[in-house]
């Protein structure tokens, strides 16, 4: 195991992190106002974060290095034909588990065409069996055309159609009896990061889950900070690892030190071939679940070859 250590700034858009730290009220009015007007991207930077002096110890994942690529609403028969074509001829580094999720109209497609090297996943599934429930796809329908895989939690789920906490964990929990794989999301709006609620957010988006699956042997957690996700801001690695190492931190808590060590923790959050590689590079960051870039054929091999820079890190 290894020691990480946390940030201690006045404010690092998680927590007041260092309890044993006081300031007066007049520090704290100072600080506050200084956090007004600072811009949206001065609030994302940590480049200036000092150490605490304690140290938080993280358990690194176990398991392969994974990378999954959510195409979202995207796409055409020809467009898609063409990625497919890309992926298929793409060289992947062997020890990463990779896969896609394409438009549920498109699935069964790429499923007969894309190499069986890539395994597809659905971007959202329903919370039981079939039946009147117009507009959704079953776990059912989803193993019957081979998915291994549902994304749930994304945000533009939670935050665009509205689904909560609770409905989200109650959806894992009945894909996971039926035998799919879960790419369980979380992550923070850009408010609630400048709070200083990211811990609490993900924290409880992780307790909804913890409540109702059976197991976690087939859950991966894909932690995306809802304002990188094709904002084009990225965390930067060491954002991205504290809250991973936290995640991780949680898991052993709450859950079990196993399934600490053996969930794979993922980053995504406008991940692309330019910064995967140093991201990749952080102890807690497991993969990745990238959005536009996996419309790419050649720059999402990029992103999944990055475990290599995982192993020089190593």
């Amino acid at each position: 195991m290894a020691t990480i250590s946390t940030y201690c700034p006045q404010f690092n858009g998680l927590r007041r992190s260092c309890p044993n730290l006081h300031t007066n009220n007049s520090q704290q009015s100072q600080s506050q106002s200084f956090l007004q007007h600072l811009n949206s991207q001065l609030r994302l930077a940590s480049s200036s974060r000092r150490p605490c002096r304690g140290a938080v110890t993280a358990m690194a994942g176990s398991g392969k290095f994974f990378v999954g690529g959510n195409w979202k609403c995207n796409g055409t028969k020809d467009s898609i034909t063409k990625l497919v074509s890309d992926l298929n001829s793409a060289k992947l580094e062997t020890d990463v588990d990779v896969v896609v999720a394409p438009p549920f109209v498109y699935l069964d497609k790429v499923k007969a065409s894309l190499t069986d090297r890539i395994e597809v996943s659905a971007q959202n599934s329903w919370i039981g069996k079939g039946g009147a429930f117009t507009g959704e796809i079953s776990v059912e329908q989803l193993k019957d055309i081979g998915c291994k895989w549902v994304i749930l939690g994304h945000s533009e789920r939670r935050h665009v159609i509205g689904e909560d906490d609770q409905f989200i964990g109650k959806k894992a929990a009945y894909a996971l009896n039926e035998g799919l794989g879960v790419i369980a999301c979380i992550g923070e709006l850009l408010e609630e990061r400048e709070a200083g609620k990211t811990f609490d957010v993900c924290f409880k988006q992780l307790k909804a889950f913890a409540d109702v699956v059976p197991s976690w042997d087939n859950i991966v957690i894909a932690y995306e900070p809802v304002w990188a996700i094709g904002t084009g801001k990225v965390a930067t690695p060491q954002q991205a690892q504290e809250v991973h190492v936290a995640v991780r931190d949680w898991l052993k808590k709450n859950v079990s030190e196993e399934v600490a060590s053996k969930t794979r923790i993922i980053y995504g959050g406008s991940v692309n071939g330019s910064n995967c590689a140093e991201l990749a590079k952080q102890e807690d960051i497991d993969g990745f679940l990238v959005g536009g870039a996996s419309l790419k054929g050649p720059e999402f091999a990029t992103i999944v070859n990055s475990v290599t820079s995982k192993k020089v890190a190593a």
